[in-house]
């Protein structure tokens, strides 16, 4: 019998994204509390960019927009946020969507595999994510579960399970 096998990585669906900003955006130009102060998010480039006239509004934009992505099933580790910074007269804060799972995060994973992971389970690097095989499905749920339970600083889902 062949190797079953799955793969981990750390990917964000998009549209959720843009659908937890559009969302947010909605909420801020509804709110009483932020009528007036100039307070937006919106996307620029491949970063969000939120604005306000305030630094604590401009994190309060931030909360509106976590609670949007948790909301829509998208883990706040995949979110990079800065400190806002003042640019004139108002405040800047500018946030990234973290995608893929680097070399040295990919390694981590793999020697927690090798080393608290069941016997037979071998984990190889391809490209940004890990593939994780074993000729027993028991084991390899094994590791979901251990993977799961270890909290890294980047969000992991598991994909192509056969």
């Amino acid at each position: 019998m062949a190797d079953s096998s799955f793969d981990i990585v750390s990917k964000v669906d998009r549209q959720e994204v843009d659908n937890a900003l559009n969302q947010a955006a909605k909420e801020i130009s509804q709110r009483y509390d932020f009528r007036g102060v100039g307070a937006s998010i919106a996307w620029s480039g491949e970063r969000i960019e939120i604005k306000a006239n305030a630094e604590e509004r401009a994190k309060a934009v931030l909360d509106i927009f976590q609670t949007k992505l948790v909301k829509r099933g998208i883990s706040l580790k995949a979110l990079d946020s800065g400190e806002p910074q003042a640019s004139g007269k108002e405040y800047r804060l500018y946030s990234t969507i973290k995608e893929g799972i680097s070399t040295d995060d990919a390694k981590k994973v793999a020697k927690l595999i090798r080393d608290e992971g069941p016997k037979g389970v071998k984990a190889q690097v391809q490209g940004d994510e890990l593939r994780v095989s074993s000729k027993s499905r028991d084991a390899l749920q094994e590791v979901q579960r251990l993977v799961r339970e270890k909290d890294f600083d980047f969000a992991v889902q598991f994909v192509n399970y056969r």
